[in-house]
């Protein structure tokens, strides 16, 4: 098996959607963190996937997409946290924190999506990595993730869209807080 995860630059935005096409992943075209709930609500699939599409045509990529042997396979949400403002909206988060919310070199790790077939793979460890290694070279301090923790309270696959805690201490990620004994805020330290 060869793993690739390469960033979600515009002439890749059909395999962005291939590799969504499990879970809540078609509905939500990862706009949850980008939008109010109000407007999240208020928004067509078709709405969310233009607001998708055109994140793909920006200066900085939105995620990365991970491929099996050449085919998508997984995704993952990268970014500064600034730049998705429900993070900052979000009592989980800003009650938990150890960062300013305006902070730009914040980054945060949100959303995994991995396909059906490659669960149980450990591609989502592979794309944390690589989350973290697109968060160094855009110049993050810090990188948070809000994980949940399936060994307190029993999750579907779909739920755990977060990550796993396990994944992020795995990676060298602390827990800075447990907002509620089955969330975390985690956070890993890039530079000083």
């Amino acid at each position: 098996m060869t793993i690739e995860i390469l960033p979600a630059t515009g002439d890749r935005f059909d395999d962005a959607e291939t590799a969504l096409d499990s879970g809540d992943g078609p509905a939500c075209q990862c706009q949850w963190w980008l939008l109010t709930n109000a407007e999240f609500q208020k928004n067509a699939r078709d709405e969310l996937e233009e607001r998708f599409r055109a994140e793909f045509d920006g200066i900085r990529p939105p995620g990365l997409i991970a491929y099996v042997d050449g085919q998508p396979a997984g995704w993952v949400r990268v970014g500064p946290r600034t730049a998705q403002p429900r993070l900052g909206r979000t009592r989980d988060v800003t009650t938990a924190t150890a960062e300013p919310l305006d902070a730009d070199d914040v980054w945060a790790v949100s959303c995994f999506v991995v396909r059906t077939q490659h669960r149980g793979q450990g591609l989502m460890k592979k794309l944390l990595d690589a989350a973290v290694s697109a968060a160094r070279d855009g110049g993050a301090r810090v990188v948070e993730a809000y994980p949940l923790d399936p060994t307190v309270s029993r999750r579907s696959a779909n739920q755990l869209f977060r990550g796993t805690v396990s994944v992020f201490e795995d990676a060298g990620f602390d827990i800075v807080a447990r907002p509620k004994p089955d969330r975390a805020l985690v956070a890993l330290t890039l530079r000083g």
